[in-house]
């Protein structure tokens, strides 16, 4: 169909969104490893990770083989909230970059919380009050998580208590009253409240704080508070697999233009939504019937996929989780305070991490300072602020488009632009001071953080 045929922005109704969340892991022929329990080695099973997560969430982690699981009415019910999400044919972007390449995004930031994270939030947290329970713990880098997962839990009459990574504490002031208006506790991470949290201070003074470090207080705390569950807003298994509805609707809106994408892109921190995003076309490309280039971006500052290596490690800082096969930095690795707070995180999905390992997919490091270059000209252009996770996508996006321009291909790009950026002023006001820097983690200080990987058999 010719491009003048397609709407700036494409919206599906209500009677098209998912009706099921899509299993990448039911077709790749290399599963992810399991996860291991730390003391004995030995993969972990359904009561294994009972006092750590919900029931019927475990089930879904732990479920390699059912291709397609059922997305429960009440959750459909809160996603017409803000679904489907429209996705947008950037003209205003192609014009400026004068590429002759086709670019798309899906833009998941039309919600209170400013991201694709309330996708998997309401599952959680509906799970979670199906099974009775008081309240849920968890994590957050640079707000968005912990947002999503406050308005979800509001809604269901849940408690909430969020770690938030201190340096987005700091930073990002007004994200954290947000999570207060829904009814969150939220504690700056590493805090003296837990005892692992006071361990990571002891070892490291004055830190700005990383997602490890904040899972691990909010494990303690979940696993010692009765009632209580913790929940995760990436990296696992179940959280890919609710992130889906991104990808399902991508691909049902371009079909109906019969559009096929060249190159899919996304930023990866845990890989939450870049595995939304890419499932349904990566089932394609695992079961023959389609061929994709995917492209995961990650800050130069914490780059798991193109520095890290591919091992079991502690998922936290206090290395009190289970280990999980992943590319990672190692779990002691406390990135530099980038202001790309979600993209923060050691390690990799172990599904990501399986499925950049086969080769199936490809990776990019890049600095902050050219992802905010990225960010001011997409906002422009494109009328969105950007969040800096999502400028990532936006930056390879452009290079990508550029790279067309230089060979006179018309290629079909796919990005997705996972939220705004209207709490990260602090970010954009220190580009704009020339302020911002860009911090690479040197060989030596990956170096040590690996040699501190967990020993485990088979693994070098």
């Amino acid at each position: 169909m010719a491009a003048a045929n397609i709407p700036y922005k494409i919206y599906l109704s209500e009677e098209e969104m998912p009706r099921t969340w899509y299993n990448v892991r039911a077709d790749m022929k290399h599963k992810p490893a399991p996860l291991l329990n730390p003391a004995t080695g030995q993969p972990m099973g359904y009561e294994d990770l009972r006092p750590v997560f919900c029931d019927e969430l475990i089930r879904q982690e732990l479920d390699d083989t059912t291709r397609e699981i059922p997305i429960p009415d009440e959750i459909r019910d809160f996603y017409k909230m803000y679904r489907p999400s429209p996705l947008v044919r950037a003209y205003c972007l192609e014009k400026k970059l004068q590429t002759p390449a086709r670019i798309y995004y899906k833009f998941e930031g039309n919600n209170t919380s400013g991201s694709h994270k309330l996708n998997s939030a309401i599952a959680q947290a509906y799970y979670a009050k199906q099974q009775g329970l008081k309240g849920v713990t968890t994590e957050t880098g640079a707000g968005q998580w912990g947002t999503a997962l406050s308005m979800a839990c509001a809604y269901l009459g849940l408690d909430c208590k969020v770690y938030m990574v201190k340096c987005s504490y700091e930073q990002k002031p007004f994200r954290r009253e947000v999570m207060r208006v829904y009814g969150a506790s939220v504690t700056p991470s590493p805090s003296t409240e837990t005892e692992v949290g006071r361990r990571i201070l002891a070892e490291h003074p004055g830190t700005t704080g990383s997602l490890g470090c904040a899972i691990s207080e909010a494990v303690e705390k979940a696993t010692r508070t009765p009632g209580y569950r913790y929940v995760l807003g990436s990296v696992l298994n179940q959280v890919l697999l609710h992130q889906s509805v991104i990808g399902l609707e991508a691909k049902t809106a371009l079909d109906k233009y019969g559009v096929k994408p060249d190159i899919i892109i996304g930023c990866a921190g845990g890989g939450s939504n870049l595995g939304g995003l890419i499932s349904p076309f990566m089932g394609q490309k695992l079961r023959g019937e389609a061929d994709y280039r995917f492209i995961a971006v990650e800050p130069a500052s914490c780059p798991s996929f193109t520095r890290g290596k591919f091992a079991y490690d502690f998922c936290d800082t206090g290395m009190v989780c289970p280990l999980a096969k992943m590319y990672t930095l190692g779990s002691n690795f406390i990135p530099s305070a980038n202001h790309a707070g979600g993209l923060r995180y050691h390690g990799m999905s172990s599904v990501l991490s399986q499925l950049y390992h086969d080769g199936l997919m490809e990776a990019v490091a890049v600095e902050q300072t050219k992802v905010f270059e990225a960010a001011e000209e997409f906002a422009r252009v494109e009328g969105i602020l950007p969040a800096p996770e999502s400028s990532h996508a936006i930056r390879v996006a452009m290079d990508e488009a550029l790279r067309c321009k230089e060979t006179g291909e018309e290629k079909t790009i796919l990005f997705g632009l996972t939220g705004t950026g209207y709490f990260d002023m602090v970010a954009y006001e220190k580009f704009h001071d020339g302020k911002m820097t860009d911090t690479i983690p040197t060989d030596e200080e990956l170096a040590e953080s690996f040699a501190r990987l967990p020993k485990v058999p088979g693994q070098d």
